[in-house]
């Protein structure tokens, strides 16, 4: 897809970190924006940055994990707009703690915004971009956690694996059924952003985490560290991801030089080589 202005941008996840500086690289490039956060307040400031900066904004509180209020959302946006262009699935939040230390409320609540969310974006916005006659592209956040192993974040990197899981199969899918539709998933590293902090927006009846332990504390407190203090800001990544759909690139990494990349080609080859994990893991509580 090369033509971006009057096109139309959908973001989830648009009121802070990576979907509020996509929201920014979308408005700067002359495109309408429909934007959704479950958090409403910082939804309404990235929605007055955009208008200011001059783009037509429409902009809807939503919850990703629930397939109605995305599908109710996707037909307010055609009924808006009269067409889509972009789909960003990008709403994501974390939490900390050894697997068995998770609940099930921990696992129900990351899996259903960091992967239903994009499932439901899917299923939503994908027939709507088929009935098109124009490009399109979809853009599902991920992670390099959806690319590598680590403790600690069992139900993040879960997660993440699983949106690159079905973003390589929509790949497939629409390279057969509509190839005039391009898919990437967008894998960063480490970038400043408010994840650490996710909490914040998860809904009380599903506050039950599991026990407060040193362990805990340890990985949700380095995860808050290195999010909130990267060198790295949202608006690179957000850069990259227009590139990607610019030139159709379907995975959206890190440079080479990142520890990522690493610990992701080390975990490659372990599995072509039947050996155990193993790599340095660059979020650890040793700060590795």
């Amino acid at each position: 897809m090369k033509e971006f202005e009057n096109r139309v941008a959908v973001v989830t996840g648009a009121g802070s970190g990576i979907g509020s500086a996509l929201a920014d690289a979308f408005a700067a490039r002359g495109m309408k924006l429909a934007l959704a956060d479950v958090e409403t307040k910082a939804l309404a400031e990235t929605e007055t940055r955009v208008g200011e900066a001059g783009a037509e904004c429409f902009a809807a509180t939503v919850d990703v994990r629930e397939g109605k209020a995305v599908q109710t959302f996707a037909e307010a946006v055609r009924d808006r707009f009269g067409s889509i262009h972009v789909v960003c699935n990008n709403a994501g939040v974390a939490v900390g703690g050894h697997s068995w230390e998770h609940t099930v409320q921990d696992y129900e609540w990351v899996m259903g915004v960091n992967f239903y969310g994009i499932v439901n974006g899917i299923r939503s916005f994908v027939p709507i971009l088929m009935e098109q006659e124009e490009p399109a592209h979809i853009v599902n956040t991920a992670s390099m956690a959806g690319l590598t192993g680590a403790p600690g974040f069992a139900a993040y990197y879960a997660s993440k694996h699983a949106a690159v899981a079905i973003s390589e199969t929509l790949y497939f899918e629409l390279k057969e059924a509509c190839p005039r539709i391009g898919v990437s998933v967008l894998c960063p590293e480490l970038v400043r952003t408010r994840i650490g902090t996710s909490g914040r927006n998860r809904p009380h009846a599903e506050s039950a985490s599991g026990p407060t332990t040193a362990e805990r504390e340890l990985f949700e407190g380095s995860l808050l560290t290195f999010t909130s203090t990267a060198d790295l800001l949202p608006r690179e990544i957000a850069n990259r991801v227009v590139e990607a759909i610019e030139t159709r690139k379907f995975y959206v990494l890190p440079p080479d030089s990142d520890p990522f990349i690493g610990v992701m080609e080390a975990r490659f080859e372990a599995i072509r080589t039947g050996t155990n994990p193993g790599g340095e893991i660059p979020l650890a509580p040793n700060g590795k």
